[in-house]
């Protein structure tokens, strides 16, 4: 099924345009593109989530800290903070799923006939042969970084520290420490996923076909321009403005 459904049709429709555009480099882009374009009744919905999601964690942080180790009053109460805002968590999966299932369709085809087939230099792009991994790591940097930029863009565009999101519910110095100590590993938590994502991109850029980490790279940056568009820079000006300070210069 899987095979009918995708490799078939991936495969074919590479073959077709791969002599048209002078190789699968660019029948790639023009692929990974017109996918995107027809996700985008979907992943435009699940962006504007994770924006207004964005917006929410100082709440979310304020519910964690007010119902500590009570995990049933906890979803409770942010079902009905989710409800309020007609948020629905779940919304952004399908996208991402289709995404993870295209991706391994597309390394069954580079796998495939790609690489039985490497004739009239079709899988040559630039300084890159599609079916091997970038020798020079150059896409799989630009793969890290775009993701790196991606996930920076999906944080609070207001860095607000622990205790400042949570003094509202934190009546005691006893209290106001279990806040701030569980809204900073929150805050670490996210932070870590901000980073391990674009870490573990890279590793994976590296040993994958340069025509894979291709796709990807053109499927970040068209999400790069799809999120901007849905709730601008996001966390980059705040992100830019701690490294500024941290090199000791004046923004």
């Amino acid at each position: 099924m899987f095979k009918t459904l995708l490799i078939e049709p991936l495969t074919q429709l590479l073959t077709i345009l791969a002599p048209i555009v002078g190789g699968y480099g660019g029948a790639i882009i023009l692929i990974t593109l017109a996918i995107r374009a027809l996700l985008i009744p979907l992943t435009l919905p699940s962006m504007k989530m994770a924006s207004k999601m964005r917006d929410l964690q100082p709440e979310i942080d304020k519910l964690k800290a007010k119902f500590g180790q009570d995990k049933v009053g906890l979803q409770q109460a942010q079902l009905k903070l989710f409800q309020e805002h007609n948020l629905n968590p779940a919304g952004g999966c399908l996208p991402n799923i289709l995404q993870f299932v295209i991706l391994i369709a597309l390394y069954q085809v580079f796998n495939g006939v790609a690489t039985s087939n490497p004739t009239n230099g079709l899988t040559t792009f630039l300084w890159l042969d599609i079916t091997k991994p970038d020798p020079i790591y150059i896409l799989p940097v630009i793969a890290g970084l775009s993701q790196l930029i991606l996930g920076v863009m999906l944080l609070p565009a207001v860095d607000t520290s622990a205790k400042q999101s949570l003094a509202a519910v934190t009546p005691g110095k006893k209290d106001d420490k279990s806040a701030t100590d569980a809204a900073s590993m929150a805050q670490s938590m996210q932070q870590q996923m901000v980073y391990m994502m674009p870490a573990m991109t890279l590793f994976l850029a590296l040993k994958f076909p340069a025509g894979l980490t291709l796709y990807w790279v053109i499927t970040t940056l068209f999400s790069l321009v799809q999120q901007y568009l849905v709730s601008g820079w996001g966390g980059l000006p705040s992100a830019y403005k701690k490294i500024i300070k941290l090199k000791g210069l004046k923004v």
